[in-house]
């Protein structure tokens, strides 16, 4: 009869059953994402999706504070203990890390990441390659740099966009006047404008504080002028000596007590989601004064050499950042602004945005996007820009030769460089 061997069949078919459970079970791979706020908001609004394409990878998404999960990761890599697979870095960091040597080269096979490059904003690479040749990450979002000001309040004191962003002259002119007729500052604080205005005149190659030889570049004149431009405000009394991230700068845009803020366009979802809320539709999007186009920090993922998971690491980062749909819902829920240019063709660019009045600024930062030099960055620029910080300060508040600020930066720079 037949029902002997159906029954045999079916007892096999059930007894396999039984045994690849088990193996089918082992075949999903648990894949550690390391991130921070908010960037780890991106990863989180992924995972829908990516549970659909990557059905056996479980995503472990692990966040630290911003300066917690960057130290955490230099100890990781210096140390070989409790790497990620994949590592979430800001730009402030990655020269830092391309220089490490504990990440891979994603230009090599299997990774492949030069066939990409076409793909993104050009400037990306540049900043993710190290002084060998190494791509050391790639990039996610950028911030393409732009000023922010309160339509409001400018439009009381009589000042146009114009006035704010013909010049640095006209610029600071414009705050004078913004002083005067409603008593806000101008700008939260003058190292901001120290800070862009010293990448002035920078053309794709060229570095903020070193040349192409690691030779610190501090005290050349665009420095200097930047120290002037940046103590001419202060000495004005046109900014709020309000230091970014700090409560007095968040109350000051909570209070209407700061007229511009010059940053990356991703501050506009900041300004929108926590930091003053109830000024929304009072702001508006420009360029930077005096045809300057600049970058105001990005974010990268990259692979330890001593990842336990590089293929679906990889895998991970093509999916958030070469993956346009993944750009767009980042876009949507971080207000950040996509690396990848096929994100940028898309007709969510062309949205007005209610925080700033209707404007479809989204399109002015697609532009900016496509200026910003592609400059270089350096392991010690980190260094360099704390240094630079710290002697601006003493000549805004402790009355310090200009000259002599940069020429001490510069030897301690250099200094620090060489350890």
């Amino acid at each position: 009869m037949e029902t002997a061997p159906m029954s045999m069949k079916l007892a096999t078919l059930a007894l396999a059953a039984v045994l690849l459970a088990p193996a089918q079970a082992q075949q999903k791979t648990t894949l550690t994402v390391a991130t921070f706020p908010d960037l780890d908001r991106a990863a989180k609004a992924a995972v829908p999706a990516w549970n659909r394409q990557y059905p056996n990878v479980e995503l472990k998404i692990i966040s630290l504070q911003y300066a917690d999960h960057h130290t955490a990761m230099t100890t990781a890599l210096a140390t070989g203990s409790g790497l990620p697979d994949v590592m979430a870095l800001d730009l402030r960091f990655i020269g830092k890390f391309a220089e490490s040597g504990g990440l891979e080269d994603l230009a090599k096979p299997p990774f492949n990441g030069l066939a990409l490059r076409e793909q993104f904003v050009r400037y990306t690479y540049t900043q993710a390659t190290s002084s060998s040749g190494a791509l050391a990450a790639m990039p996610t979002d950028i911030g393409p740099g732009t000023l922010l000001y309160r339509k409001d309040i400018i439009d009381k004191a009589g000042v146009t966009e114009a006035d704010l962003t013909r010049d640095w002259a006209s610029y600071i002119a414009a705050g004078k006047k913004i002083k005067a007729a409603t008593g806000a500052y101008l700008l939260a604080d003058a190292a901001d404008l120290r800070d862009i205005a010293l990448r002035a005149g920078l053309k794709d190659g060229e570095g903020i504080y070193f040349d192409a030889k690691g030779q610190v570049l501090v005290d050349s004149p665009r420095f200097v002028r930047a120290f002037e431009l940046g103590r001419e405000a202060r000495q004005a009394g046109l900014d709020a000596k309000a230091t970014s991230w700090t409560n007095e700068w968040a109350a000051g845009f909570k209070q209407g007590r700061i007229a511009t803020q010059m940053m990356g366009a991703w501050l506009t979802g900041h300004l929108k989601n926590w930091l003053a809320p109830d000024t929304a539709g009072k702001w508006r999007s420009a360029n930077l004064p005096g045809g300057l186009y600049g970058s105001y920090g990005g974010s990268f993922y990259a692979i330890p050499k001593k990842a336990a998971h590089k293929p679906e690491a990889w895998d991970f980062i093509r999916f958030m950042t070469a993956n346009k749909d993944t750009q767009l819902n980042s876009l949507r829920v971080l207000d950040t602004f996509p690396a990848l240019i096929a994100a940028h063709q898309d007709a969510l660019m062309d949205e007005p945005i209610a925080f700033l009045g209707g404007q479809k600024a989204r399109l002015l930062w697609r532009d900016i996007a496509a200026k910003v030099p592609a400059i270089p960055v350096s392991k010690y620029d980190a260094v360099a820009t704390d240094i630079i910080r710290d002697e601006f300060e003493k000549v805004v508040a402790e009355g310090k030769d200009i000259k002599t600020a940069l020429a001490d930066a510069k030897s301690l720079i250099a200094r620090r460089a060489r350890r």
